[in-house]
């Protein structure tokens, strides 16, 4: 959903594309959502954000479960992007 703070067409989606393909990354878009989605507790974001820092961060695998295969667009997600953990 693009509102007037950072649209995701001008700002999200160019910075997940210019990220080099070797360079493990996630984009992940909540349905009807605007910028201030993450101000609220939210169960999705929550659940691969965490996920995301414990494979990166921590490097503890157990977590690529969660990410990869990527998750398909529901009535929460939009979209999701990854290049799943490499």
């Amino acid at each position: 959903m693009d509102t007037i703070i950072a649209p995701v067409g001008r700002h999200s989606e160019p910075f997940y594309t210019s990220l080099p393909a070797t360079t493990d990354k996630a984009y992940l878009e909540i349905r009807n959502a605007d910028h201030f989605v993450v101000n609220f507790p939210n169960t999705t974001i929550a659940k691969y954000a965490i996920s995301w820092l414990k494979r990166f961060v921590d490097d503890d695998t157990r977590y690529e479960q969660f990410l990869c295969p990527a998750p398909a667009p529901d009535t929460t997600i939009s979209e999701y992007r990854d290049t799943c953990p490499h």
